[in-house]
């Protein structure tokens, strides 16, 4: 089985060449334009959460910024032989330690501002690559839990949720408790990250880099306790997001191309569309004759395509002043979008700066 991480066609970034500069003043013009007449469906990636603290995949030219980046594929965690049992080992450790980073991590302006365009309508539907729940966050005092289930997709899952090979699912906290309990030594080490301030690289999954020679032969993973009561030993254990080399779920891949045929026009922004669940969207909105606009920094797999707008400048550059230009006078009357727009952080990760 041959299985490989998704990337940008080199040939795309080799021949790359610097996108037209344009002034903000016209990205907020152009931009404000494509979304006015309302009905949008709207794609985000890795780009969107990096003003949050959560580093992207690839940076502005359009390569891995980790380039020692070895993820593990699903046949590899679900492997029910040692060697499987192994790279579970090795996954939990490296996930138990970036987890808290991407739990506590908080939504940016980007995510507010996009906020202001679902609560508003503008945005009727949004597909998100990223498993953080930030657009959730961004949303959580203002819509109820089966509104962000009807309203935002979840393309790759999320890291909040943990199920065993079995189907019963738990909470990420949860299972975080866990395997503190099982694990005392590195729940210390953790603790002492956290007191100094000191931050493992983390990738956008929770991921953590760590340093040469770490044993993970050491590290326990607890078995699933419903499966214990119901005398099965299973430690199976994975979160409710897509790996590389797995299939988003039928029910999932349905509705994302629903929601594409059901909207007006398309908006990208902050992805690279590296991966084929998302690259197909946008596929099938030319296919269907859709309007499509891009917005992200670097090289992405669309930028060949013919139908495909491209504006390539910050999001957080103009992100709000996209929001007050499409909405006008609703802002200041509509104290909740008015809140939206004051609120989000700026903390990208210093690497990347």
């Amino acid at each position: 089985m041959r299985i490989s991480v998704p990337t940008i066609p080199p040939a795309i970034i080799s021949s790359a060449t610097s996108t037209k500069t344009i002034s903000k003043t016209a990205a907020v013009e152009r931009i404000a334009a494509f979304l006015a007449p309302g009905n949008v469906a709207t794609v985000t990636g890795a780009g969107v959460s990096v003003d949050s603290g959560i580093r992207a995949y690839r940076g502005s030219k359009g390569i891995y910024l980790n380039p020692n980046y070895k993820p593990i594929f699903y046949h590899e965690l679900v492997d029910p032989s040692d060697k499987g049992f192994a790279f579970r080992q090795r996954y939990w450790l490296r996930s138990y330690l970036g987890y808290a980073p991407v739990r506590n991590a908080q939504p940016n302006t980007t995510h507010y501002a996009l906020a202001a365009l679902q609560y508003t309508k503008v945005i009727e539907k949004l597909i998100t690559q990223n498993v953080d729940g930030l657009h959730h966050k961004a949303l959580s005092d203002v819509w109820d839990a089966a509104t962000m289930r009807a309203r935002i997709l979840e393309l790759h899952g999320s890291l909040h949720k943990v199920h065993c090979s079995r189907g019963h699912v738990y909470e990420r906290d949860v299972f975080q408790d866990w395997l503190s309990a099982a694990n005392p030594q590195w729940k210390a080490y953790m603790d002492d990250l956290e007191a100094t301030g000191r931050r493992p690289r983390t990738n956008p999954d929770g991921d953590v880099v760590l340093e040469e020679g770490v044993r993970y032969d050491t590290f326990q993973v607890p078995e699933c306790p419903t499966c214990v009561i119901e005398n099965q030993h299973n430690s199976t254990m994975k979160p409710e997001l897509i790996f590389f080399g797995e299939s988003i779920k039928p029910a999932v891949k349905d509705r994302s191309y629903l929601e594409i045929e059901e909207c007006d026009r398309l908006f990208l922004v902050g992805t690279t569309l590296a991966t084929y669940s998302a690259f197909r969207l946008l596929r099938h909105a030319l296919e269907l004759k859709k309007p499509v606009l891009l917005l992200n920094v670097g090289p992405t797999r669309a930028d060949p395509l013919p139908g495909v707008e491209k504006i390539e400048i910050s999001t957080r550059e103009v992100i709000r002043d996209v929001v007050r230009a499409v909405l006008g006078s609703r802002v200041k009357e509509e104290p909740v979008v008015d809140k939206m727009l004051q609120s989000g952080i700026i903390k990208p990760p210093p690497e990347d700066v």
